[in-house]
Parts: structure tokens; sequence; C-alpha cells
């Protein structure tokens, strides 16, 4: 564990991911009001596409917009994101499935064992095309996948600066997620300057610990593709907000001094 994490991707033989490890290449550590957030930021890519909640999550007023095809669509509290349909898009050539895979991570103020769900190809593919961004069907299924795929690395980094608080909080859940592609975190201007590279997306995810919200910074930046296949760094740490945060940041700090130099 440690201030950044980089958790890369790396596609396999029949899918671009390697599903044989859940943390890739971990560097220096990464450990990455009506509920409504009014603030006009654009929805990132990825939280754009994460989950069409379920009933039970959604806010009791109806936030409605509309999307590319005109029709009304309400929005989720939890993402800041229109509910995804499961029709077939104008101008989609071929149909896309509809079944959506289960997430590891839990859902606050949700029964217990509910989890986060992700959305199906033909979602993932409407929230492109709403945003005049759709891929080729035939590309739908990977890109999935790989989402898919950083929503669990970011958790399993979250875990990992979650278990200094175990005692407190034996199971931590994500209550809810904002994308902020368009504001830098400090750490992240701090690396554009020094090393002229800046992430593409920035998530910040809401987590319940045990009763305490505790806001963590996701930046997530492109690696060097491998054997041809796309690897992607997340860089996780909570956000300094509070002093027990700041404390978590520096302890990982010494522990990384005390892993590179006093071996």
């Amino acid at each position: 564990m440690s201030d950044d994490s980089n958790r890369s991707t790396k596609p396999g033989a029949s899918c671009p991911v390697d599903h044989r490890t859940t943390t890739a290449a971990v560097a220096p550590h990464s450990r990455p009001e009506c509920p409504v957030d009014k603030s006009p930021q654009a929805p990132s890519f990825a939280q754009s596409l994460f989950v069409k909640q379920p009933e039970a999550a959604k806010c009791p007023v109806d936030h409605s917009s509309s999307n590319g095809s005109g029709s009304n669509e309400s929005v989720n509290p939890l993402n800041m994101m229109p509910q995804l349909t499961q029709d077939m898009h104008t101008g989609q050539t071929e149909p896309l499935s509809t079944e959506r895979e289960y997430s590891t991570i839990p859902r606050s103020n949700a029964p217990d064992g509910s989890v986060w769900e992700y959305p199906s190809p033909q979602q993932f593919y409407n929230a492109l095309a709403r945003k005049n961004m759709a891929a080729p069907e035939e590309y739908v299924d990977v890109m999935v996948d790989i989402h898919n795929f950083l929503n669990e690395g970011a958790w399993n980094e979250v875990l990992k600066w979650e278990s200094r608080h175990r005692n407190e909080c034996k199971m931590p859940r994500l209550a809810r997620l904002q994308g902020r592609p368009n504001d830098l975190s400090p750490m992240a201007r701090i690396s554009s300057w020094i090393h002229g590279v800046r992430p593409f997306d920035r998530h910040d995810w809401y987590v319940d610990r045990c009763g305490k919200q505790v806001r963590y910074v996701i930046d997530y930046y492109e690696g060097v593709p491998e054997d041809d296949s796309p690897v992607f760094n997340l860089v996780v740490r909570p956000a300094i907000d509070d002093l027990s945060s700041l404390a978590d940041r520096a302890k990982q700090l010494w522990d990384d001094a005390k892993e590179k130099y006093l071996k």
C-alpha cells in the first residue's frame, strides 16, 4: 500500500484484461442535502458507465434530462448519471447482451449482501452513444470487461487503505461516486508539472466506514501498452479531508520509506 498505487491491466488472448491478477502491477502504492450533487461537472467515461442502480437506490426526486435520442432519463444520485436503457440505440446495427454482472463492491444503505451492479454491454453502448462516443459493437464486450476490471482494482486498493481501520469497521461499503474528469487533484497537478503526464479521468468515491463517510480520490492514467495490450494505472488514496486521512497518508509514506531504505 502506498500513497500512489499503480494498477496495470493487460489483455489476455481472448480478453484484453488479464484476469489472473486483480492488482496487476502495483507501483509505489495505489491504494488509486438531497444527496444529489448538482455541481456542473461533466461525467467521466468510466463513472458514467459504472452502474444503473436498482429502484431502492434511486433518489426520491425525479431529475429528468434528455438523452441523445430525445427520451427522458431519470438521474441516479449515486453516480450522477441518467438511468441507462436496455433498448437498442438508434443507428445500432447489431444487438448486444443485456446481461449485467455483479461487482464485489458492497453498497451502502442497502440490505446486507447487496453489491453494486455493472452495466450490460447494451447499457454501456447507450452511455457511449448519448455522448457521441459510440464504438463498434464488436468492441463493446471487451470495453465492459476493462471497465469492470478497473473498478474492481480500485476497490481492492481502497480496501488496503481501509484495513488500517479494521478495528472500527470490518466491512466498509461504497456509498456513492462522482466523476470529475476536468478537475485535477493536487497530486495529479504536481505530477503533471514534474512528469508532463495528466490522468485521463478522475473519480471521487465516498466510502461508508460503518457510519463515517470517507472520500477517496482515484486518478486514472494510461500506461505504455505491453504486447499490444492496453495498460492502465490507478492512483488511489484517501482525500485529506480530516486529520484521520492525513495520518493515514503520513503513515503510508513512512511505511514506504522503511520498505525502500531500511530493509
